[in-house]
């Protein structure tokens, strides 16, 4: 189940989960948080399982109904079972994106890639760092799949 957790962004919980989400870094860890917490347009919802968060979803969606997602992670323990996807048709379901659009490492592109994503590299933006333009027109296809 979905939840907003953006109003609690600095439980210790939810920094942990959006911590497997955004580079190692603790300014770059709180430069996000500060985002959040002063962009109206910058939505964050937890995913609950049974009681307890075993995800997290960041994302922008404009007025053009185009979502782009800025964070997205499951907890290490519970990666592989299908969160990662539960969270993506949630969150089709609450918000009615029409697009969805994402931009990821090679660690994670697979996981768009199995659930319907067309992926696009976008070559090294950092040094030695592949990236990854995964974009999911949404018409109600993914969870037939």
């Amino acid at each position: 189940m979905l939840i907003d957790v953006k109003s609690r962004i600095q439980d210790p919980e939810i920094k942990e989960m959006l911590s497997y989400s955004v580079f190692p870094d603790p300014d770059r860890m709180e430069q996000t948080i500060e985002q959040y917490e002063s962009k109206s347009d910058m939505w964050l919802y937890g995913y609950e399982s049974e009681g307890v968060m075993v995800g997290i979803i960041g994302f922008r969606i404009n007025d053009a109904q185009e979502m782009t997602i800025t964070h997205l992670a499951v907890e290490p323990e519970s990666r592989g079972v299908g969160f990662g996807r539960g969270i993506i048709l949630e969150i089709i379901e609450e918000m009615h994106p029409l697009r969805i659009e994402a931009e990821t490492d090679e660690d994670t592109v697979q996981f768009y890639r199995n659930i319907g994503f067309v992926i696009r590299s976008l070559g090294e933006k950092y040094p030695g760092v592949e990236r990854f333009q995964c974009t999911y027109d949404v018409d109600g296809d993914m969870d037939e799949e």
